[in-house]
This record gives structure tokens, C-alpha cells and sequence, in this order.
């Protein structure tokens, strides 16, 4: 999907508010002849006499027949989300309403809009940068605390001021090594290289630590993978349910009753973590338990997280220190999560205590200690980096960039090492401009335009 020059001198309409019956829908226009064509279907004041920012109560008619009474709210260019004249039809949430309307606005000229597409008229028309009007689509969907603390941050231009500063320091340098390529003969040298390397390695540092937040990143936009793992019977499904506060996995004293994934997700701590209750880890004849174990398996080498849950009933210290040494083998995070409390051996408790003192004690079935685990569970995943307000990378195009980045500076070190030609040396600077510029989108392709906004919702 793209966009031509053309077609961003339309007048666009979509609805703004979800799909289905409601009470209330609203019916987005952008474009130059926003204001003029709605106003031929509004019966009410006449809305091109309107100040910006006024909402006029009317009614939508085709001809004379009354589709709606309406609200319409005016935004007179360049005071509105796009920078264009803007109008917003609130309607009754009827989808033949809305279909009404949306069809004798096209009638009039209007044109459907296409995904994403009031967003790119935004970035287009300078409202905000790429990065910004990726992080409107970040809000919308952010559904804990952390993800929308992250999105709203971006959108208001957190990460954004951090790479123009990044890149205006870069962007000084460059223009005097350019600068040198037309004094070659007067072997002159406007940039001094001491000074190049200081402000590369500086750079260098800035860029490494916004790549490494792209983990805490990950987590804080799409949620932490957290496996539950453990013998059958040890009380997984039972502790999957306390968690969710929900019967949604089968609680049973046959072992393997979990013979393959049951995963949903929790909010803990403004944190969304998704977790996998999954088969016991145990030797089985059982075809299909034995599919199940090794699925789990697999499960654990790729989890963010794995909660090792053991029966304090029915586990001694031999075989939890087995299991341990197994986990310690895969390099996952992993918390070492005792259940049954309440049915526990003393001694066994004992010698847990004295030699894993980081072991969690609960009963999932009481639901004791639950928020013990639960705030055990949100301390690995580390937020206080995110909680004092530095900037995170959520978005994976951002992270690709950096890393680009962060190779091209790595050869503007290297030249400096090997004392290359200047015309080399620019070229490298210009690279490592050119990706940190993909970012805000100084440097854009209409390829890369039409990529990221066919991921918006229609009418965003």
C-alpha cells in the first residue's frame, strides 16, 4: 500500500471508533474540503463560519431525508491532529447509520481512507516525527501500565530529542570533514580527529544503551514469556488458575492431565506476562503425554521467564537439585517456586532454606503467598531502569536501526585507527546519519512509509 501525491490532496473519511453497535460512533474527515463537503449533509449552523475547535449539534440528511442528529466538531487547519481541516461526525453507534453517512460523504467527493492514513498526513504535514507516529499506533494498542507509560513517552517525543541530538552532534562533524574534501590540496583540517573520536565513542555508548533496553522494551510492549514447569501433579494448572483468579486450566490428581499448552495473560505490576502452563516433566510411554513433555521443553529454551514449581509433599532435595542443575543449563531466568506449604515435609523445608535461601514458598491451592511470587516475578524482570524515565526501545525498526548504526560508527573508529583517506571516513559518518536519520524519518522510502502505516487501524 502507498500513497501518491495525489491522493494526499484528497479529502479522506473513516470511522474513528471501533467496529460494531454503540452507543456513540464518530466519523473522522481530513483533507482541505473537510469542513465544505460535510457541511452540504449538515443541517444546522453553517460550519465553514465556524471557529476551530467548536462542536455544533445538527442533523445528517440526504436530501431531505434524515439519516441522524448529530455532533460535529470543527478543527480548522493547522490546528487539528493532521494539520489539515479536520471534522469529526458523532453519530449514534447504528452501523446502518454509519454506513449512511460514510456513503453520502463519498457521494460528495470524499474518499475512503486507507490504513493508517490520517497518521501519515500528520508526519507528512510535520505534526510530529516517524518515530511519534509509531507510537501512535503503540498507545492504542498498549493494554498494561508499562506499555502505555512507553508509547506515550515516544508519542511525546522522548526517544525522538534523544536521536536529533544524536544525530545533530554527528551532522556538525560531517559537514566539516566534508568541508576538508574540497581543501585537499591545501591539506587543511577543519574537524579535529581527537575530537571526532570522543564524540563518536561518546555516541557509541548512547547507541549500545538503546540497543540494550530493546529487551526491557520487548517485555514492556508484548509481554514476558513465563513458563511454568515441573513434575505432573506439582500444581501447575492448580497455580495457573490462582494466578488468572479463573478456572482455566483442568485440575485433576491423574498425572499428565496437561498435555499440552494452556497460556493466558496477567497484569502484574503494570507488567502484561504470559503464562504457559505445560505438560510434567517426567519419562512417559504415553504417545501423545510424551509430545506434550517435549513441546514443553522447547517452551522453556525460549521463555523469558520459567517459574520451576516442585510438590514439598512429594519431592526430596536429590531430585529438586537435578531439576535446578538442568535449568541453570538452559541460561533462562528461572525462580524456584515450592508449592503445598501447607502439606509440606518440615526437614525438607529445612534443608531448602539453608540451601536455596531464594526459594518461594506457597500454596497455590490456598492461595497463600501469592503476592510473594508475584513480586518476586516482576523484581527479574528489572523496571527500574523504565521507572526513572530513560529512554526504552520498544519498536523492533528502531532497534534494527541502531544496530546499523552503531556497526557504521564502528568503522568511523576504525578509519580513525587506520588513518584513512577523508572521502572514506565521510562516507562512514554519512551512513551512520543515514540510519540513525530512518529513525525520526529524515531518511524515509516510500516503501518504508507504506510498510509501517499499512499497520494502523483505518481511520488512525
Amino acid at each position: 500500500m502507498s500513497f501518491s501525491l495525489a491522493e494526499q490532496q484528497d479529502t479522506i473519511v473513516a470511522l474513528a471508533t471501533p467496529q460494531g453497535v454503540g452507543a456513540i460512533a464518530v466519523i473522522r474527515l481530513s483533507g482541505k474540503d473537510a469542513i465544505r463537503l460535510t457541511n452540504q449533509v449538515f443541517f444546522g449552523k453553517d460550519l465553514e463560519k465556524q471557529a476551530s475547535h467548536t462542536i455544533h449539534f445538527g442533523t445528517i440528511r440526504d436530501g431531505k431525508r434524515i439519516i441522524d442528529e448529530v455532533l460535529v466538531s470543527v478543527f480548522i487547519a493547522p490546528k487539528s491532529f493532521t494539520k489539515e481541516n479536520v471534522v469529526e461526525i458523532s453519530t449514534h453507534g447504528s452501523s446502518y447509520i454509519i454506513n449512511q453517512v460514510i456513503r453520502l460523504l463519498v457521494k460528495k467527493g470524499v474518499r475512503p481512507a486507507k490504513p493508517g492514513e490520517f497518521t501519515q498526513r500528520a508526519f507528512l504535514n510535520g505534526q510530529f516525527d516517524l518515530a511519534q507516529a509509531e507510537a501512535v499506533a503503540d498507545l492504542i494498542n498498549a493494554d498494561s501500565e508499562a506499555s502505555h507509560a512507553a508509547a506515550l513517552n515516544q508519542m511525546r517525543g522522548g526517544f525522538s530529542s534523544e536521536i536529533q541530538e544524536l544525530r545533530a552532534q554527528l551532522i556538525h562533524f560531517a559537514s566539516l570533514i566534508e568541508l576538508e574534501l574540497d581543501f585537499t590540496e591545501e591539506d587543511v583540517e577543519f574537524a579535529s580527529r581527537d575530537d571526532l573520536r570522543v564524540l563518536v565513542e561518546k555516541l557509541l555508548r548512547a547507541v549500545e544503551e538503546l540497543i540494550l533496553s530493546f529487551d526491557l522494551g520487548n517485555v514492556i510492549k508484548n509481554g514476558v514469556p513465563t513458563v511454568i514447569a515441573g513434575k505432573p501433579n506439582a500444581g501447575k494448572s492448580t497455580l495457573l488458575n490462582a494466578l488468572l483468579n479463573e478456572e482455566k486450566a483442568i485440575v485433576s490428581d491423574i498425572a499428565g492431565t496437561t498435555r499440552d499448552f494452556i497460556e493466558d495473560e496477567i497484569n502484574i505490576g503494570g507488567v502484561i506476562f504470559r503464562f504457559i502452563d505445560t505438560a510434567g516433566l517426567r519419562e512417559t510411554t504415553d504417545t501423545i503425554e510424551a509430545i506434550g513433555v517435549s513441546r514443553t521443553q522447547e517452551k522453556m529454551k525460549t521463555a523469558s521467564l520459567i517459574l520451576y514449581l516442585f510438590d514439598l509433599s512429594d519431592t526430596d532435595l536429590v531430585e529438586i537439585n537435578r531439576d535446578i542443575n538442568k535449568l541453570e543449563n538452559l541460561g533462562v531466568p528461572y525462580l524456584k517456586v515450592a508449592n503445598k506449604i501447607d502439606k509440606a515435609n518440615p526437614e525438607l523445608v529445612k534443608e531448602l532454606k539453608e540451601k536455596h535461601p531464594d526459594t518461594i514458598f506457597i500454596s497455590a491451592d490456598k492461595k497463600e503467598n501469592l503476592d510473594g511470587l508475584k513480586a518476586k516475578i516482576l523484581e527479574l524482570v528489572n523496571l527500574d531502569k523504565f521507572k526513572t524515565g530513560n529512554t526504552v526501545v520498544t519498536n523492533i525498526r528502531h532497534y534494527d536501526s541502531l544496530t546499523k548504526t552503531r556497526e557504521s560508527l564502528l568503522e568511523v573508529l576504525g578509519g580513525l585507527d587506520n588513518q584513512v583517506t577523508n572521502d572514506f571516513l565521510a562516507m562512514d559518518i554519512r551512513r551512520s546519519l543515514y540510519f540513525l536519520g530512518e529513525i525520526t524519518g529524515e531518511i524515509t522510502t516510500d516503501d518504508l512509509l507504506a510498510n509501517i502505516f499499512s499497520k494502523f487501524c483505518i481511520g488512525k
